[in-house]
C-alpha cells in the first residue's frame, strides 16, 4: 500500500473511508469534484488519493479551500461546487472528450406528487444509469384528502378544455369508491383469513392491509399522485431530461425543468447539455421521430389473449451451450456451434447441469451464457401489473396508449364480498369520461384510466432475464396479477425449451396464496425480534 506522511494523512482523512486499504469510498466531496477526480484518475499512473492530494488539494489553481471546508466538524454538511471546480471539470471534459465521464457522479433526487402512470414512468423508463424507488400502492392508503381534495394530478390541458368538471367528478368518484370499500373489504378479508396463534398482531394487520390495498388499487386512476426517488448518474439524467423535455404531457415537461434546476445545483456540468444547442438538437430529433411515427398508426381487430409468445430462437440450445463452452475452448463460435449441433441430448444435459445445476436458491444468478437466446411476449394485463413489471428495465419493452378498450376484471374478493356493484359503477363511469376526453385529447385522456383496466405491451428478453423475472415475480409476496404473468411466461418457455427452462425457471412458484404478504411479515417479525435482542445486550 502507498505510504502517506502524517501530514498527508491528516489532509486526506476527511475524504476517504480509510487510508490503508485498496477498497474505499469517497466522502465529503461535492459531486462535481468526484466526477472530475475520477476522470483525471482514469488517465493517471497515481493512486486516487494521490491525485486528490496533489492535483486538487495542493493545486493552487483549484482553490480547493474555496470548494471544501477543511473543518472536520462541519465538513460538507451541504454539497458545494464552486465556479473553479466547474471550470476545471469543463477542461477535463474537453481534454478527454468522453461522455462516459458524466457517469462518474451520482445524485439522489426526490420527485414528489407526480402522476403514478405517466410522469412516474417517464422517470423510471431508463434502463441504465438510474435506479428508481416509488411510493407503494400496497402499503399506503390513497383515501386521504389534502385541502379538501383527493390527491390526483389535474392536467392543465384537460382543466382548460371544458372537460374539467367531468374529469374531477369521475376521479372523485373513483377515490370515493376506493375509500368506501376499505372498511367492508378489510372486514371480509379478515373473516375469510382469521388470525392464527403463530402470527403476531402486527404481521396480521400489515398482511390484511396489503391485501386490501392490492385489491382496491385497481380503482386508482393513472393521475393518482405518487412520490419517486431516483439515484442516477449525470449521463443518464441528461438523456432522461432530453426525452422528458419533448413529452406531449405538460406535467412531464414541467417536471424536467424542475429536475434540471435541482441537478444544476450539484452536478451542473454533467447535465448542462440538455439546455444547450446540443440538447435542443437531440430533443428535436426525438420529437420529430415520435410525431412522424403517429402518421403510420394502424388499428383494427385485435387478439384478447393475455400472454402470447410471439417468437423465440429455434436453435436456443445450440446458442446457449456454445456460449457456455466458449471461455473453455480455443474454437471460434461458429466452430463451437457445429460441435454442439452434433451432441446428443444427454451430452447437452450434462453440460447444462454442470453450468447451472448448483443453484440452491433463486439468488444464485444463472450464468451469462443464458443471455444468448431471446423471447418476445405480447402481454395484455391490468395497468397495475404493468406498473410493477415495468421496473424490469434490462430488457426491451414498449407499451401502447393507455385506454379502457380492453375492459377490466373484477377481483374475486370484490365478488365474494358482494361489493361489485359499487366497484363496477366507478370503473364504468371512468371509462365513459375517458372516451369523451379521448375524442379531443387521446394523450391526456390516459390520466383518467384506473389501474384495473388492461393495457397491451411487449417484452423482448433473453433467457437469463426470463430467469430473473419469473423467479422473482412469482414469489409468494408478489401481487396476484403479475404473479400470473410471471408464471405464464415460465410455462411458455418450458413448452418450447424444456432442457434450458429446467434451470432457468427452477425456482418459479406456481402456487396461489390467499394472503401473499403473510410469510414475509412473519419473517420480518423474526428480524425485529433478533434486533431487539441484539441491542438489549
Amino acid at each position: 500500500m502507498e505510504n502517506f506522511t502524517d501530514q498527508e494523512k491528516a489532509i486526506l482523512k476527511p475524504f476517504f473511508t480509510n487510508l490503508d486499504k485498496p477498497v474505499f469510498v469517497l466522502v465529503n466531496l461535492p459531486e462535481v469534484v468526484k466526477g472530475a477526480l475520477f476522470s483525471r484518475y482514469s488517465r493517471s499512473p497515481k493512486s486516487l488519493r494521490r491525485v486528490l492530494l496533489e492535483e486538487f488539494i495542493q493545486n493552487p489553481e483549484m482553490n480547493f479551500k474555496e470548494i471544501a471546508s477543511m473543518d472536520e466538524k462541519t465538513i460538507f454538511e451541504k454539497f458545494v461546487a464552486t465556479k473553479k471546480a466547474e471550470e476545471f471539470y469543463d477542461r477535463v471534459l474537453v481534454g478527454y472528450g468522453d461522455d462516459s465521464v458524466a457517469e462518474l457522479a451520482g445524485v439522489h433526487i426526490a420527485c414528489e406528487d407526480v402522476s403514478q402512470l405517466l410522469a412516474a414512468k417517464a422517470l423510471e423508463d431508463n434502463r441504465i444509469g438510474i435506479s428508481p424507488l416509488e411510493k407503494s400502492t400496497r402499503y399506503v392508503w390513497f383515501d386521504q384528502k389534502e385541502n379538501g381534495k383527493y390527491k390526483y394530478y389535474r392536467d392543465p390541458d384537460i382543466m382548460e378544455s371544458g372537460f374539467d368538471n367531468l374529469y374531477e367528478e369521475s376521479m372523485d368518484f373513483l377515490f370515493d369508491t376506493y375509500s368506501e370499500l376499505v372498511p367492508p373489504l378489510s372486514e371480509f378479508i379478515q373473516s375469510k383469513n382469521p388470525k392464527t396463534e403463530d402470527v403476531s398482531e402486527r404481521a396480521y394487520q400489515a398482511t390484511i392491509r396489503a391485501k386490501v390495498c392490492d385489491i382496491l388499487r385497481q380503482l386508482l386512476p393513472s393521475c393518482t399522485l405518487t412520490n419517486v426517488g431516483l439515484f442516477g448518474n449525470g449521463r443518464a439524467f441528461e438523456y432522461m431530461l432530453n426525452k422528458m423535455y419533448v413529452s406531449p404531457l405538460a406535467e412531464v415537461r414541467q417536471l424536467a425543468t424542475s429536475i434540471q434546476e435541482e441537478l444544476d445545483k450539484v452536478i451542473p456540468s454533467f447535465v448542462k447539455r440538455a439546455k444547450t444547442e446540443h440538447g435542443k438538437m437531440m430533443q428535436e430529433y426525438l420529437k420529430n421521430t415520435e410525431d412522424a411515427m403517429w402518421l403510420f398508426k394502424i388499428e383494427g381487430a385485435t387478439s384478447r389473449e393475455d400472454i402470447e409468445l410471439v417468437d423465440y430462437d429455434q436453435d436456443a440450445e445450440e446458442k446457449v451451450i456454445s456460449a457456455i463452452l466458449y471461455p473453455y475452448s480455443n474454437l471460434s463460435m461458429i466452430e463451437l456451434r457445429k460441435k454442439v449441433k452434433e451432441m446428443t441430448q444427454d451430452e447437452k444435459k450434462k453440460i447444462l447441469n454442470e453450468y447451472a445445476g448448483r443453484r440452491k436458491v433463486r439468488q444464485h444468478k444463472i450464468g451469462r451464457a443464458f443471455e444468448n437466446t431471446f423471447y418476445t411476449f405480447d402481454i395484455l394485463a391490468p395497468l397495475g401489473a404493468y406498473k410493477d413489471l415495468q421496473r424490469h428495465r434490462m430488457l426491451t419493452q414498449q407499451r401502447q396508449l393507455i385506454t379502457t378498450d380492453y375492459g377490466f376484471d373484477i377481483p374475486k374478493e370484490i365478488l365474494e364480498a358482494k361489493l361489485e356493484v359499487k366497484y363496477k359503477k366507478a370503473m364504468e363511469q371512468a371509462s365513459l369520461a375517458f372516451n369523451k376526453v379521448r375524442e379531443k385529447m387521446p394523450i391526456q385522456a390516459q390520466y383518467l384510466v384506473p389501474l384495473g383496466f388492461k393495457v397491451r405491451w411487449y417484452f423482448k428478453l433473453n433467457l437469463r432475464e426470463v430467469c430473473h423475472l419469473t423467479e422473482l415475480r412469482s414469489s409468494p409476496q408478489g401481487h396476484e396479477y403479475y404473479r400470473k404473468i410471471a408464471q405464464a411466461i415460465a410455462l411458455k418457455v418450458r413448452e418450447v425449451h424444456p432442457l434450458l427452462a429446467e434451470h432457468a425457471t427452477k425456482f418459479v412458484d406456481f402456487k396461489d396464496y390467499s394472503l401473499e404478504r403473510l410469510e414475509a411479515e412473519k419473517k420480518l417479525d423474526e428480524k425485529i425480534k433478533k434486533l431487539q435482542e441484539k441491542y438489549k445486550k
